[in-house]
């Protein structure tokens, strides 16, 4: 079985919708590919525009129309700049909301290299204290590794004390 157990009002999947999804919420907002690949720039270090559309080999409109989304949602921000003899510009940076979406990226390079690429992908990602590989992996708080045969998903109940 490779299916997490749903409790409580969700074990009757037929009795409810996920109209209301968190994911579907998160994809909204960087489900599209340019969204991903500019993200993967500015985790990269690019900053500028010019930058982004060469990095991310998407044309200057879809580049232009992603990076105004994501500004909009709050994954980057602009920053003023000038270049001597040039007008102002802006460029772009991650912001912390951005910066949440490193393990993100980073699981979708991970599943990439080990079942789209039989080389395994061309970009080493290693901690650079010790030189290990970085591994994205999903754990409990208390630090356990877990699959989905050991996730119990049920309606989370929040607080509504005044």
């Amino acid at each position: 079985m490779t299916s997490m157990t749903l409790k409580g009002a969700l074990a009757d999947r037929d009795a409810w919708s996920a109209a209301n999804c968190t994911m579907a919420a998160a994809l909204d907002v960087v489900g599209r590919r340019a969204s991903m690949l500019l993200l993967r720039e500015a985790f990269y270090g690019a900053h500028r525009f010019d930058e982004f559309v060469r990095r991310a080999q998407v044309s200057e409109r879809i580049t232009a129309a992603r990076l105004k989304e994501l500004v909009d949602e709050g994954l980057l921000e602009r920053r003023p700049y000038h270049v001597a003899g040039q007008r102002s510009r802006e460029d772009y940076h991650l912001t912390p909301k951005g910066e949440e979406l490193l393990p993100v990226l980073l699981a979708l390079m991970q599943w990439g290299n080990r079942w789209t690429r039989s080389d395994g992908g061309r970009i080493a990602m290693t901690h650079d204290d010790c030189g290990s590989p970085i591994v994205v992996d999903v754990r409990c708080e208390d630090g356990h590794v877990v699959t989905a045969e050991g996730i119990e998903a049920s309606v989370r109940r929040h607080d509504r004390t005044p």
